[in-house]
């Protein structure tokens, strides 16, 4: 299961501490539509993970919250799909969360290419964001199928999460001119037993991020049938380099698991009924709580937690049978928070207006394969990866 989530960032923020096409190679852009003169009110980002060409789709994200798909972008590099026990194409591509991700300070946007061993770094145009350039080369990952990103709090440094056979953490530096450039001392290997790609999801990594004071970088590790899954721990250094030793924060298996990292010892289990595979989540700044997707069971969850970091499950959302919802992400639009949630089997990206706690509502499904098809951009709802939004200042 990932950091089920994302909740581990925002726990510790809270205890301290259709469309217009467009395809763009480089030195090859292809009008496929008219797009709209409206100002955006921001972006969003998701790739194909197409194992011939990767490519970063963006559509705009309108002041109502609904999208219009804008235009892809190449990556620079391919895509790749890990391998399952039973040899099903399923649509956890990368059996990891944060493939794709976003730095507002910074206005940067970064990607994996996990069929290259590379990332991706570009610069994202803060009064039309879904104009993104490539900022420097495509850059290796110094491992095997990246499958996880995570910028810092000021954007100025981005670490990968590798999780192939040569697997691990690395890091670099945003430069705004150079593009990404590798920090020294933080190549950290783990060396699991993995192949290239990745076996799972059991006994795979998933996800990374930073504590929310940046002291810590932390990458989980989905348990198997006869082993717990858990978190490793590298403490960040002033100049960006990882301490040469790493440390394991253990979890609950099932459920929603809030890590305490404070020291005041309140970590919690959060009982998810019915749950069928809950492996990606979102926080809702407006609300206060946050939206655990469910694939197997085409659910969201909306789970709040109080003070003292006790959770309860205060509504469950439903999307249509097959949607297999994945990868998530909010943006918040004139006070209000919308949520995105890219469903992978339908190839769509379901938009949730956030009202109230306990109050998501679906106000739009925006297709993804027909306006793709239209504009020759190969698109499979086993391939499809990532989430993030950007806002317009």
């Amino acid at each position: 299961m990932r950091f089920a989530s994302t909740i581990l960032a925002f726990v510790l923020s809270a205890t301290s501490l259709v469309c217009a096409g467009v395809i763009e190679r480089r030195g090859l852009v292809k009008m496929m539509t008219a797009s709209s003169l409206r100002r955006p009110a921001g972006a969003v980002y998701f790739i194909t993970n197409e194992p011939q060409e990767n490519m970063v789709i963006t559509a705009s994200i309108d002041t109502d919250g609904t999208l219009r798909l804008d235009r892809a972008v190449a990556a620079g590099g391919r895509g790749l799909h890990g391998v399952t026990a039973n040899g099903n194409m399923g649509v956890d591509g990368l059996f990891s969360q944060g493939s794709v991700q976003v730095s507002q300070k910074a206005n940067v946007l970064a990607v994996v290419n996990p069929g290259s061993n590379t990332i991706s770094l570009f610069s994202i145009d803060p009064s039309k964001p879904t104009n993104i350039s490539p900022l420097g080369d495509p850059v290796s990952s110094e491992g095997e199928f990246p499958v996880s990103l995570a910028f810092n709090a000021d954007g100025s440094r981005l670490c990968a999460l590798n999780g192939g056979a040569i697997n691990g953490v690395n890091c670099f530096s945003i430069d705004k001119k150079l593009g990404l450039v590798p920090v020294p001392n933080s190549l950290r290997y783990l060396g699991y037993n993995q192949t290239t790609p990745a076996n799972g999801p059991p006994g795979s990594l998933s996800q990374i991020i930073f504590s929310e004071d940046g002291s810590k970088l932390l990458a989980s590790y989905k348990g198997t049938a006869t082993a717990p899954g858990y978190l490793v721990s590298w403490d960040v250094q002033k100049d960006g380099s990882l301490s040469a030793q790493h440390s394991q924060v253990a979890v609950a298996q099932g459920g929603m698991d809030v890590v305490d990292l404070s020291g005041k010892g309140r970590d919690a289990a959060v009982t998810l009924n019915g749950q069928m595979a809950t492996c990606w989540s979102t926080y809702s700044p407006k609300t206060g709580n946050y939206y655990a997707i469910d694939v197997g069971g085409n659910v969201i969850r909306e789970v709040h937690l109080d003070g003292n970091l006790k959770g309860s499950v205060v509504a469950t959302h439903s999307v249509p049978a097959g949607t297999s919802p994945i990868d998530s992400a909010v943006a918040t639009i004139r006070g209000k928070d919308y949520l995105y949630v890219l469903g992978a089997n339908a190839t769509s990206v379901e938009v949730f207006a956030l009202s109230a706690p306990g109050q998501a509502k679906q106000i739009s499904k925006v297709d993804i394969s027909g306006p793709a098809h239209f504009a020759q951009i190969p698109v499979h709802a086993a391939n499809l990866q990532g989430m993030a939004t950007y806002m317009t200042n």
